[in-house]
């Protein structure tokens, strides 16, 4: 268990990341018929004498509802002011309530946070709020106020919607170079670097892996995708691991759709490997596809550690995997423009890119 400092510098860190208004993008376009299945496109800043590689954004947040783009927003145009286009994608992730059966997905919460009936970032409801929006620091997100995957949390509003989630991140980049082409003309959609923090790690990394999916996948690719690299934040990228350490509060196997009241254990195990096999990165290895992975030492909310066994599955599987190691970072100043580390996240960018 972390011990009080590190609880209290984790909540510093995020409220700093947190503090930020949400910045309206340049310009939204959906990939669906969902108002969670929409991107946003952030135009570079400044004059260039060519188009601008493009960033493309998933972020985390555990996969739960609560945690749409809005908290990245920031982020995002940090990403264009140095240069980038950016594309921060949106996708729909758990129920508001209630816990998933183990044989089933999980149920969408009428008007929850982030759905069509107006939460935040939703069609109707715009973008967050800096007032209690998405991981703010009453009960957001590894805080101590009891909001999902805190201590006190308990289950929480569920992780995810399986398959719905992954259905909307291979869509969504499907669907992106026909989007790039009318909503952000500045964009170079032959210099492709994906990027995603804790959850949106795990969802980045995934979607650079799905050619190596079992060709029965419905997300299977033939090719591997168009990307000059992988920029993986704090990911969650080794589902086992970060199962067995408790990440989030048990958000893997929510994710997954592998747990809830009733049902059998050796059932739960049995799906849980099953739906892995599809779903965790680091069994879906080796990808090709230059990635480097930025963690903090004292992040407290995806630890080190998971970081690390995905590197070292990568390594076994012959791929040399990028881990870079931030001194005295935790979990949030990744995204956080106010940061030091968000700069060094631009950088090992911008090496991928250019």
């Amino acid at each position: 268990m972390p011990d009080d400092a590190a609880v209290a510098r984790d909540a510093a860190e995020q409220d700093s990341a947190f503090a930020h208004p949400a910045v309206r993008p340049d310009a939204t376009a959906a990939y669906g018929e969902h108002a969670d299945q929409v991107v946003d496109f952030y135009a570079p800043r400044g004059a260039a004498d060519r188009a601008a590689p493009l960033v493309v954004v998933l972020h985390g947040g555990a996969w739960r509802a609560p945690y749409d783009r809005a908290h990245v927003s920031p982020f995002a145009d940090f990403l264009s002011r140095r240069g980038f286009a950016v594309a921060s994608v949106e996708y729909r992730r758990g129920a508001s309530g209630g816990l998933v059966p183990v044989q089933g997905g999980p149920v969408p919460a009428e008007g929850g946070v982030g759905s069509a009936e107006g939460g935040p970032g939703s069609a109707q409801g715009g973008l967050g709020s800096a007032e209690g929006g998405p991981g703010s620091a009453q009960g957001g997100l590894g805080s101590a106020e009891g909001g999902p995957g805190s201590a006190q949390g308990g289950a929480g509003p569920v992780a995810g919607r399986w398959p719905d989630t992954l259905d909307d991140v291979a869509a969504a980049l499907d669907a992106l170079p026909g989007l790039v082409r009318t909503a952000l003309p500045a964009a170079d959609p032959h210099r492709i670097v994906l990027t995603g923090h804790s959850a949106g790690g795990h969802l980045a990394l995934w979607a650079a892996a799905r050619h190596v999916l079992p060709e029965s996948s419905p997300w299977h690719r033939e090719r591997p995708a168009p990307l000059r690299g992988v920029v993986a934040l704090a990911p969650i990228g080794d589902l086992r691991v970060a199962d067995e350490l408790g990440v989030c509060s048990g958000a893997v196997r929510q994710f997954l759709g592998v747990t809830g009241p009733g049902g059998d254990a050796g059932d739960a195990d049995a799906l849980f490997e099953e739906r892995r096999a599809h779903a965790d990165p680091a069994v879906l290895l080796p990808t090709g596809i230059a990635t480097t992975v930025v963690q903090g030492r004292t992040d407290i909310v995806v630890p080190q550690a998971v970081s690390e066994a995905y590197a070292d599955a990568a390594a076994k599987a012959g791929e040399v995997v990028g881990l870079t190691l931030l001194e005295d970072v935790g979990h949030f100043p990744l995204i956080d423009p106010a940061a030091d580390a968000c700069a060094v996240v631009a950088e090992e960018i911008a090496q991928l890119a250019f």
